[in-house]
């Protein structure tokens, strides 16, 4: 678990217990919020505030993802799949995870959160 903004500890979407992550229910904001632990290491911003992200569906205890990378030929799509993995993997609740890269829309930097703008400072 990692502190948060608001001074609470725990997994995102649980409230701030920290044993939520254990046993909150399965939701795509649950996803959501951990996928955020995910940082594209060029940028050094996380994967859901630059935009990767296109859709996200969770059902009958499988995550369904659909990403892009920021351009068609980064290097680093293998190493953020098996970040997502690796992340998602602390949830009991999961039991089955698939990432598709789409490549439609293309990315730019209009998809980014604020957050994420104000942290690359644009």
């Amino acid at each position: 678990m990692r502190d948060r903004i608001d001074g609470s500890r725990g997994a995102p979407g649980t409230g701030g217990d920290p044993l939520g992550l254990l046993s909150a229910p399965l939701t795509a904001e649950l996803v959501r919020g951990l996928l955020r632990e995910v940082i594209d290491p060029e940028l050094g911003v996380n994967i859901v505030d630059l935009g990767l992200i296109y859709e996200l569906a969770v059902e009958d205890g499988r995550a369904e993802i659909a990403m892009t990378l920021t351009t068609p030929g980064c290097p680093l799509g293998g190493y953020i799949e098996d970040e997502i993995r690796a992340c998602l993997s602390t949830l009991p609740q999961l039991h089955g995870i698939a990432v598709r890269l789409v490549w439609e829309p293309p990315w730019s930097p209009e998809k980014m959160s604020e957050e994420a703008r104000a942290q690359l400072g644009i």
